[in-house]
């Protein structure tokens, strides 16, 4: 019954999507909220912004089809905090803010997901469980931001994110989980048929940090009734290597720069050094998308491993992640001005 509802989920949230965005590309032209070309970006035409609303729009009425009242008042929640992260990008989207201001309002919604009971319960102190909430949420939330770099990038790494979220969840029995991943993955597609390379619409702050709004809630919100916490923690890291490998990147590279790693645009991200390699953007963006997959695919087998097999595989996998991040340095390193 659960993934027959989640079925119908994803097929009206991608339908909304795929009807909704050129809808909003049109509103965004006529209101002007276009994302100009700059040295630091990779579009060379004014293009238009505001896609992220098509994305909420369609979380939102897809949604609607959520029956089970027993966590009303986390889903509440949620909705809650995504409505207010998404109204900040667009504010953001059409006025601009100070970095400091979005992060503010990460925060509060952050704040939202902890009122409303929904926050991390590893088997640590509760004040820690609280730093550790607030900490996930406000790094997803940028991690998605910063990675919106390139045409479908953010779109498509959220999409193989969410799929495998809603596997995880239908492997778990998690109605609520598995809901609002069927809702992301819906909308994240029906955007992304806009958004792959030659986009024709971008997302938006809006769009992404709602997105990375949403994956942080499913990371938390997953839980594993047959593991330990001890090992399932790293599932949700795991799904989400992708844009917290690239964040990583961006912010010890600026450090080492002598850059703001939250203030200073560049073309420093991983989509960007792919380029530099030698790969055409459609390449780079396709290659991160197996790259997520991979790391979707590990995050399962961990889900139900031994503790020693767990931590052995988190292991290699950050050896491996290690090696890409020296190896992008001293090969791909952006130049003075990026």
């Amino acid at each position: 019954m659960a993934t027959g509802n989640w079925l119908v989920i994803f097929t009206l949230a991608l339908a909304v999507a795929v009807v909704g965005t050129p809808l909003m590309r049109q509103v965004a032209i006529h209101l002007g909220v276009l994302d100009r070309p700059a040295a630091r970006k990779v579009h060379t035409t004014p293009m238009p912004l505001l896609g992220g609303v098509a994305i909420y729009a369609a979380v939102l009425v897809a949604l609607m089809l959520y029956a089970d009242r027993r966590e009303v008042v986390q889903m509440a929640g949620i909705l809650v905090g995504g409505t207010w992260v998404a109204f900040t990008g667009v504010w953001d989207d059409h006025t601009g803010l100070r970095a400091s201001a979005k992060l503010l309002a990460q925060v509060v919604a952050a704040g939202v997901l902890l009122a409303a009971g929904v926050q991390v319960k590893l088997p640590v102190p509760g004040w820690l469980n609280i730093v550790l909430t607030v900490t996930w949420v406000v790094g997803i939330t940028n991690a998605f931001n910063l990675l919106d770099n390139m045409d479908g990038l953010s779109s498509g790494v959220a999409a193989v994110a969410a799929a495998y979220f809603l596997l995880l969840a239908a492997l778990s029995g998690q109605y609520l989980v598995g809901a609002f991943a069927a809702a992301v993955l819906g909308a994240s597609l029906g955007f992304w048929v806009y958004n792959f390379n030659p986009a024709r619409i971008f997302m938006g702050d809006a769009g992404s940090l709602l997105l990375g709004f949403l994956m942080a809630v499913l990371g938390i919100k997953l839980r594993f009734p047959t593991n330990v916490p001890w090992v399932t923690w790293m599932v949700p890291i795991l799904v989400l290597g992708v844009p917290i490998f690239d964040t990583t990147l961006v912010v010890i590279s600026r450090l080492r720069r002598g850059l703001n790693p939250l203030t200073t645009p560049g073309k420093d991200h991983l989509s960007h050094r792919l380029v530099q390699l030698g790969w055409t953007q459609r390449e780079a963006v396709l290659l991160l998308y197996l790259v997520g997959c991979a790391l979707g695919g590990i995050a399962i087998f961990v889900s139900v491993a031994t503790v020693r097999a767990a931590y052995a595989i988190a292991a290699w996998t950050a050896l491996a992640a290690g090696v890409a991040f020296v190896w992008l340095e001293r090969h791909a390193s952006p130049s003075p001005e990026t």
